[in-house]
């Protein structure tokens, strides 16, 4: 690859500068990260994607727990490659590592002009929707409040992450407690109701299931994108504290707790609600709360709120160390690899983050833009386990603290295009629009990193620093 010659060396480890990120993320902060960023506001708002494919309570069950355990497969695959290749940057990383700079460039513009900061600005305005719809409880909140308000969360998480790392994990472990906490105020009022009778949803829970391999798909589709997140401590490997134990011990211990979570809250959702209250619901919890928490169903648009602000942390501390290590590999201007020199903290990288995700903030139609990232999303993820496949046949030798069979990577791949598969049957728009994005990236790294400097346009030469 001849635009990151220069770089070729830091392949292995990570760069030896004289200022680093430093070690700050424990066992419980790494823990914290995962689920924080695992449950966001999906399991409180949007559960019925599942219910409506598959067609009843007993098949939506079951994928809920398939798509669970094919998470804990993904997860283990990149517990395996983040003990390996010991640089953050999650699959980023991975790919440039695997693959080369060219297709780990089109990854990282992916993220940068799409992922991250739709994501960010769709998990902000959904926090302030909930902030301020109790102030407006016959109507749609007014639309430049839930903006101004999205826009000051962002702001102020960037803020906290910038002061100090520890500032940012602590918010982290304190908001995920709180949302923790709410489904298991949830699956107990579930199981109280099951205890005292409420089984009549579950009698005959498979009749009406769908038999469509197509819907089944999409159920499945539905689900695993409720268990996205789980690669979240890779982006952040160079700051984990004995990240040969740490990083798969709190992939070990984050991944049950979810799944575990998942499944009995959609538990407490059929023993209370029937199908069509379910379909109905723009926000489950919310609407479970209603009929069974009396004058404390408040709880719950709350919990919703702080899911989705501990989510939106978890985002910005993953997306910024993302672009951090792209600057440091050549792909990004160079001022976003700098560090405060005394709070150790990825300034630069963290203010772009805040930056993009402003800016699209100002699209009006932000949610839509969600769609065009799903295609992509998968392709880069099962490449990245392609990746490990590639590096066992080509660095048998290299050290692996964690060493999984290889079956564990071979069916994720499999499973990865289905998922790439299915986007593109069931909303080839949108896959095509977002395959549009990630080969706009092509011109961009002829012009800004193929070529030699000397060739290169003087504006893009300046822009790179």
């Amino acid at each position: 690859m001849n635009g990151s010659a220069g770089h070729s060396s830091h392949l292995l480890e990570p760069p030896k500068e004289c200022m680093q990120l430093k070690k700050e993320i424990s066992l419980l902060n790494g823990v914290s990260l995962i689920v924080g960023n695992m449950i966001g506001s999906g399991i409180f708002v949007s559960p019925k994607g599942v219910l409506i494919y598959s067609a009843s309570y007993g098949l939506s069950l079951v994928i809920w727990v398939i798509g669970g355990l094919f998470s804990v497969v993904g997860a283990l695959c990149y517990a395996e490659l983040g003990t390996t290749i010991t640089k953050s940057g999650a699959s980023y990383a991975y790919i440039l590592e695997s693959f080369g700079g060219f297709i780990a460039f089109i990854r990282l513009w992916t993220s940068l002009l799409i992922i991250e900061p739709t994501s960010q600005a769709v998990i902000a305005i959904t926090f302030a929707n909930y902030l301020v719809q109790p102030l407006f409880p016959t109507c749609e909140p007014p639309y430049a409040a839930a903006r101004l308000i999205a826009a000051a969360c962002i702001c102020l998480l960037t803020f906290i992450n910038s002061a100090y790392v520890k500032w940012g994990t602590r918010v982290q472990d304190i908001f995920t407690y709180a949302k923790v906490a709410a489904l298991i105020i949830i699956i107990i009022t579930g199981i109280v109701k099951l205890c005292q009778g409420y089984t009549t949803n579950f009698e005959s829970s498979f009749q009406g299931s769908s038999t469509d391999p197509g819907d089944i798909a999409l159920a499945l589709y539905s689900a695993l994108f409720s268990y996205s997140g789980w690669d979240t401590l890779n982006f952040v490997t160079e700051e984990i504290k004995n990240p040969e134990r740490n990083l798969p011990l709190a992939i070990a211990i984050s991944m049950p707790i979810v799944t575990i979570i998942y499944i009995l809250t959609n538990v407490a959702y059929y023993a209370v609600l029937d199908v069509s209250a379910i379909l109905a619901s723009d926000a489950v919890a919310v609407t479970f709360a209603d009929h069974t928490l009396g004058v404390m169903s408040w709880i719950i648009p709350i919990a919703v709120a702080l899911s989705c602000y501990g989510g939106l942390n978890a985002s910005i501390i993953a997306a910024s160390r993302l672009f951090f290590v792209g600057s440091r590999e050549g792909h990004l201007p160079d001022a976003l690899s700098m560090i405060h020199i005394q709070r150790f903290t990825p300034i630069p990288a963290l203010i772009f983050n805040c930056i993009m995700s402003l800016i699209y903030l100002t699209v009006e139609d932000v949610f839509q833009l969600i769609n065009y990232y799903s295609f992509s999303y998968w392709f880069f993820m099962g490449l990245s386990i392609a990746g490990q496949i590639y590096l066992r046949w080509k660095e048998p030798d290299r050290p692996r603290p964690l060493k999984l069979t290889l079956l564990y990577p071979v069916v994720f791949c499999l499973c990865a295009v289905f998922l790439v598969a299915v986007p593109l049957y069931s909303d080839t728009i949108n896959s095509l629009i977002g395959i549009a994005i990630a080969l706009s990236g092509v011109p961009v790294y002829f012009l800004g990193i193929y070529l030699p400097e000397s060739k290169r346009p003087p504006m893009i030469t300046k822009l790179l620093g």
